[in-house]
């Protein structure tokens, strides 16, 4: 009798070490998360959470994208952020400096290199500047509602510079230290899901919180559990569903010779995803839409009343509420779900690579109109995966439209709605890892993923 997948897996001794690697060392990511910055005031940051309006509004936001790291302002407050940032900035750049464009065409894998380099690089001034903004925004937010300042006499030039300097650089430090971890994950644990699983466990670790406030509300109670779990279910039902979808393209493959014998052309697919991006798109639209809040915190505090008129209406707008910020939000997935599936797409140069090996798409010339013949489709096939993205990140706005019991929010969903799909999208590739070392050792019974 065949042993069970879960067998095998503990049995093989790499797939089980890799797995041990990754579980240390995201307990060690959770542990440094509880460390706190130097200096700060704890309390300050959580009574401004609970305190509502504008400024706990960002604060949540904050948190639940730090994995609750903000709300002890620990440390890794920042998480990975800044380093996704700083990607995004470099692959915007990429499609419109010519040498780096270059750069990518003559040597895809050099040019995947060469991004990594510069993006880790950029991630330390990103996370520095993230640092002294958070730190602004929170003492500018717990000022106005008389909670004192979350760190006191903050200025990286005043009198207490020193101090200051210490707690911007052991905030980067955490920040880097996080990425650290995540290219551990990469490199001994499960591959190429470092930063990914980073992220999934500071979402998780919201699981209890939300099942917490759920539960405080006694009058509403078993409604508001029995509505998480039928919205989380089939939420993450429809989830899978897009996911896996693709739209499977025919193309013939020339016949081989076998002595003097030439065999038939070969029919076969090359398969196309609806949601060829992921979960990137959600974490760019996060990282980028908390960006602009944090740089106008730099220039709230100005002399002039219209350079803080226009600090104060860019925070207000960005700080994760009303309709406008949500409205953007699903517009920013959208866009960004078009562009990075773009550029994946045009790395893998299909029309050049199917023609040097002589496959032809039925009625499609080959080279250059095959990869135009390509774009089209995937345009058309990306556009109901973007729109779904959108939806599903702004879903929690949506139930507060149409139920009254929402207000919630993303408790209702378990998670946030956006860190539903990063979590369905991280275990999806997890299990799928596995699944590919599991055929590496010869292991053919489907019992994984399907």
């Amino acid at each position: 009798m065949k042993r069970s997948a879960w067998r095998y897996i503990w049995s093989a001794q790499d797939i089980r070490r890799k797995l041990l690697v990754t579980l240390l060392i995201l307990a060690i990511y959770r542990m440094v998360s509880h460390v706190p910055v130097p200096g700060a005031n704890a309390d300050v940051i959580g009574n401004l959470a609970a305190a509502g309006g504008a400024g706990g509004t960002l604060v949540g936001l904050l948190d639940l994208l730090s994995g609750g790291t903000v709300s002890r302002f620990s440390v890794l407050a920042m998480g990975v952020y800044p380093y996704i940032t700083a990607q995004i900035i470099i692959q915007l750049l990429v499609p419109i400096v010519p040498s780096f464009q270059k750069r990518f065409a003559d040597d895809p894998r050099e040019g995947q290199k060469w991004m990594e380099k510069w993006t880790l690089i950029l991630a330390i001034p990103m996370a520095a500047l993230n640092a002294i903004g958070q730190i602004n925004i929170f003492n500018q937010m717990a000022s106005q509602s008389n909670l004192g300042f979350v760190i006191s006499d903050f200025g990286l030039f005043g009198a207490n510079w020193l101090s200051s300097w210490a707690i911007v650089i052991s905030m980067t430090a955490g920040t880097m230290f996080a990425i650290w971890l995540g290219e551990l994950i990469s490199e001994f644990g499960i591959r190429n899901q470092g930063l990914s699983l980073i992220i999934f466990s500071g979402i998780v670790s919201r699981i209890p919180i939300s099942i917490g406030s759920l539960l405080a509300d006694e009058q509403n109670r078993w409604i508001l559990i029995t509505m998480m779990a039928v919205i989380t279910t089939l939420t993450v039902f429809a989830i899978v569903y897009v996911q896996q979808g693709r739209r499977n393209i025919p193309v013939m493959y020339p016949g081989r010779r076998v002595g003097n014998r030439m065999s038939m052309p070969v029919k076969g697919t090359l398969p196309l995803m609806v949601n060829m991006a992921g979960m990137i798109p959600l974490i760019f639209a996060q990282s980028l839409l908390t960006f602009p809040a944090i740089v106008a915190s730099f220039f709230t505090g100005a002399q002039s009343e219209w350079i803080q008129n226009i600090a104060n209406s860019i925070y207000t707008t960005f700080s994760g509420q009303g309709n406008g910020y949500y409205i953007m939000y699903f517009i920013m997935v959208v866009g960004f779900t078009f562009f990075y599936t773009n550029v994946l797409f045009q790395q893998q140069n299909y029309g050049e690579n199917l023609k040097k090996v002589g496959a032809q798409i039925p009625g499609v010339s080959r080279g250059a109109p095959t990869q135009k013949y390509l774009n089209k489709v995937l345009s058309r096939i990306t556009l109901p995966g973007a729109l779904f993205l959108g939806i599903v990140a702004v879903l929690p706005w949506l139930l507060s439209l149409v139920i009254p019991l929402a207000g919630q929010g993303d408790n209702l969903l378990l998670v946030s709605s956006a860190g539903l799909i990063i979590v369905v999208g991280v275990v999806r590739d997890l299990f799928f890892n596995i699944e590919a070392d599991l055929k590496l050792h010869g292991y053919d019974d489907s019992l994984l993923v399907r």
